[in-house]
């Protein structure tokens, strides 16, 4: 594992959370910094990112997943999909304490951290679940369903769209979002919008995708 200058990745954090606008303060700033130091530690072991660094983490994860908080405005219930170390789930929930989050992912090992975490930063408003997305059933559908570098679009609104509300939206967060994977979309499903993001400190292309019912 990397060295965890906390001092350092919080400078970096700080700095980037400024530039992204955003209202976080001190407490949710050190709880950012608590989940990378736990995400940190768990990855040598569970292998939940190819990002080793905690320098380079801040950025290509937390900043990342931070980039896409203000497209949820006025979520009140949201679920990540393949939620993986949490992102953008867990970074979310912290980011907007006031919004559900619940995550989920087929690997228990992925989901036992996400547990963990939800646990030592004390999170009351986080989920977990350990299963297939397409087997999952909830008494109350979600207005938002997320993801990051999931899945094809496709095959992410076919696997999830029984969860999502009357009125509710689709938010992937991709890379380059390709054009293919926007017309390979079931009729019933549209893209209402691609949304360019600007990460600081990150020199490569972030697209949001909205998806709704056609």
């Amino acid at each position: 594992m990397k060295q965890f200058d906390r001092a350092a990745l919080a400078q970096i954090l700080n700095k980037g959370v400024a530039e992204l606008a955003l209202d976080l303060n001190e407490t949710q700033i050190g709880k950012l910094l608590d989940y990378l130091h736990l995400l940190s530690k768990w990855n040598s072991v569970y292998n939940l990112t190819s990002v080793r660094d905690p320098l380079q983490m801040v950025t290509q994860h937390v900043l990342d997943s931070l980039a896409a908080v203000p497209a949820f405005a006025g979520a009140g219930d949201v679920l990540d999909v393949g939620a993986g170390g949490g992102l953008p789930g867990m970074v979310l929930a912290i980011a907007r304490p006031d919004m559900n989050v619940s995550m989920i992912d087929t690997v228990h090992k992925k989901t036992a951290f996400l547990t963990q975490v939800k646990a030592e930063l004390g999170l009351a408003n986080v989920t977990i679940h350990t299963m297939r997305v397409e087997q999952l059933r909830v008494a109350r559908p979600f207005d938002v369903i997320t993801s990051r570098a999931f899945a094809d679009l496709s095959d992410f609104v076919n696997w999830s769209g029984h969860l999502l509300a009357e009125g509710g939206q689709f938010i992937a967060l991709k890379g380059v979002a390709p054009p293919d994977e926007r017309e390979r979309l079931p009729a019933e499903w549209k893209v209402t919008e691609l949304r360019p993001l600007r990460v600081p400190g990150l020199n490569a292309e972030r697209h949001l995708v909205f998806i709704t019912r056609s």
